[in-house]
């Protein structure tokens, strides 16, 4: 009795931080291991995020899995019948949609794992990130490491003029800094 309950306990795990800090590889591993365990696992991503495949999730160090890109978190409640572990990544891009969504998964007793950016390029709460890791039982934040200092980062700088706040790129357009070089560019970006 107590391995049916156990077994049916749902839950929440979000793995946050800069880019280029390790999310999406830590989430993959995740996932991967979910796998090894035979655990049925569907696995998400948004639509937008077409940077190295449409139909994949995939690491800055190429490490991929498959995945079903969506536009809607609501799609996840309809394509998630059946599963054990769901998989989401790039969190930031969906709307606040996706904390009830993750909520009701979890309450079915799937265990939710998502990745996705804490913060902007302006350093200010993203997305559903936050309420995210309110209401989740595990959060992990990763570090990149600065590339002025050498420091753990946990900014995601970006180089480009742009105000939009989502721009797709790499470290041709964006860069980690800890804070201290991140506060130091945007100071030096005012005086421009």
């Amino acid at each position: 009795m107590f391995l049916e309950i156990a077994k049916k306990a749902g839950s929440i795990e979000v793995i946050c931080g800069s880019m280029f800090s390790g999310k999406t590889e830590e989430l993959i591993r995740r996932l991967r291991r979910a796998q090894f365990a035979k655990q049925k696992v569907e696995i998400y991503k948004p639509c937008i995020d077409v940077r190295y495949s449409e139909d994949q999730v995939v690491s800055h160090d190429s490490h991929s899995i498959p995945s079903t890109p969506i536009d809607s978190p609501a799609s996840m409640l309809l394509l998630s019948s059946d599963v054990e572990v769901v998989g989401i990544d790039e969190a930031q891009f969906f709307d606040e949609t996706l904390v009830e969504v993750a909520q009701t998964l979890a309450n079915r007793g799937i265990r939710v794992i998502i990745a996705g950016l804490d913060t902007d390029f302006m350093g200010k709460p993203f997305g559903p990130m936050p309420a995210l890791m309110a209401v989740a039982e595990d959060i992990q934040k990763v570090h990149a490491i600065c590339v002025k200092c050498g420091s753990p980062a946990n900014h995601s700088h970006r180089l480009s003029k742009s105000s939009e706040l989502v721009v797709l790129g790499e470290t041709d357009i964006y860069e980690p800094l800890c804070r201290h070089c991140y506060n130091a560019a945007i100071e030096a970006e005012k005086q421009q």
